[in-house]
């Protein structure tokens, strides 16, 4: 079978077998046919790793070398919210000079950010070094967004085909938290306390370098990028609301169920709670790929934070119900099934409504919605956990659900905005 785009063209041998039927990975497979898939995708899983590794291995180092969580919870929320305002403006410059003139400086930097931190944990330097090293890396590239930048570019126009390059890539992004935090907390615990933080710099340096290298499957460059901004695209601004929704609902259960191990006496057990919820996500977001997309992305959307709304309410009644920890992890392995779905429609979405040209502003911008829900939803959980209980704090995620439903319904799958989107 003959494929082109983007004025290439490739053969792709069909992958039906016997009886015509689809295998369940055919898409994927197809997808990894294309030339440099492969190359670029192995290079960004290596860049993207660490992502899930970086807070903990911080929190452990400066835990353990200053005795004091309160401090490296204070450091890690500065780099939290520094990353919020330069990662669009970083991804901006991606947009109009290209992934590979921008990534590798970029990263340069936040890797020099965090081999500072490391060398000011190491020899005891004034707290205010922690923040301002912490801090510099800030200029960390959204690489899974210029992953899926990528695809937009090479499957343009086969809208099945980018909705299976989503979902791998919202997989991915499940696979590395899931595995980051283990590993670094392995790291940290076996070797040094500053080994997290070393390896994780090392990989995201190594990553990003063969991700940049591939340079025949970047999108092209444009010098001069015409039309709004993404945040002023119609129909964006709800879509980043939700976002920001959702994003409670990731850093309330973090810590909620951090909280909640303690409490029963399994504080180790924690990462391996959130790990399973990850796993349930990283599931079903390959099972959602490989699926044929149902009508618009908007009313989509609609059905999956309803679905993800229900199913967090899974956990709650286990923790009240029970007190059990392994019916809870149990609980969020079923509840994390309608988080990648749900940022797989919600990507989707942004790449819909970013305007030509600007798409890794327009998808670094959902992120920096998500971060920021992260630390309001980190926030009121654990102001929930301490003036209620951690069972108490397991209602603040699916209240974080309602509000983004309500939002969804509102906002993203009105009339106007389904006139607007495309199918």
């Amino acid at each position: 079978m003959r494929e082109c785009g983007r004025n290439r063209c490739w053969t792709v041998r069909s992958p039906r077998g016997d009886g015509g039927r689809m295998p369940p990975l055919a898409p994927y497979r197809r997808l990894f046919r294309l030339p440099g898939t492969r190359a670029f995708t192995a290079g960004n899983l290596i860049a993207r790793l660490p992502m899930g590794m970086f807070s903990v291995s911080a929190v452990v180092m400066i835990a353990g070398t200053r005795g004091s969580y309160a401090l490296a919870g204070a450091v890690t929320a500065t780099g939290l919210a520094a990353t919020a305002v330069v990662a669009p403006w970083t991804a901006r410059l991606v947009d109009r000079h290209g992934q590979a003139r921008v990534a590798l400086p970029a990263t340069a930097i936040a890797v020099l950010g965090s081999l500072a931190l490391l060398l000011c944990v190491r020899h005891d330097a004034p707290d205010w070094t922690l923040f301002a090293s912490y801090a510099a890396t800030a200029t960390t590239p959204n690489t899974g967004g210029m992953a899926r930048a990528r695809w937009a570019h090479l499957l343009a126009g086969d809208a099945k085909a980018l909705h299976t390059a989503n979902s791998f890539e919202q997989a991915a992004d499940e696979l590395c938290f899931m595995l980051g935090p283990v590993l670094a907390a392995f790291l940290c615990g076996t070797l040094f306390p500053e080994a997290g933080t070393l390896v994780g710099a090392v990989l995201l340096l190594t990553g990003t370098v063969l991700f940049t290298s591939r340079r025949a499957t970047e999108p092209p460059v444009r010098g001069h990028i015409p039309g709004k901004s993404p945040w002023r695209a119609p129909g964006m601004a709800p879509l980043l609301a939700v976002c920001l929704a959702m994003g409670g609902i990731f850093g309330a259960t973090e810590v909620v169920t951090l909280a909640f191990a303690d409490a029963a006496g399994h504080r180790t057990a924690a990462g391996a709670v959130l790990a399973l919820q990850a796993a349930g996500s990283c599931a079903a977001g390959l099972l959602y790929g490989a699926s044929r997309p149902d009508g618009p992305a908007a009313r989509r959307l609609a059905l999956c934070v309803a679905a993800m709304a229900a199913l967090l309410t899974l956990p709650l009644l286990a923790a009240a119900l029970t007190g059990s920890l392994p019916l809870l992890a149990a609980a969020l392995l079923v509840a994390g099934m309608a988080t990648a779905p749900t940022m797989v429609t919600t990507m989707t979405l942004v790449q819909q409504r970013t305007p030509e040209g600007r798409l890794n502003e327009g998808m670094t911008l959902a992120v920096t919605g998500l971060l920021g829900g992260i630390a309001l939803g980190s926030a009121l959980g654990g102001w929930t956990v301490d003036h209620a209980s951690a069972t108490v704090g397991y209602a603040v995620p699916p209240v974080a659900a309602a509000v983004a439903l309500a939002l969804t319904l509102t906002g993203v799958s009105n009339r106007f905005a389904l006139q607007r989107t495309p199918h």
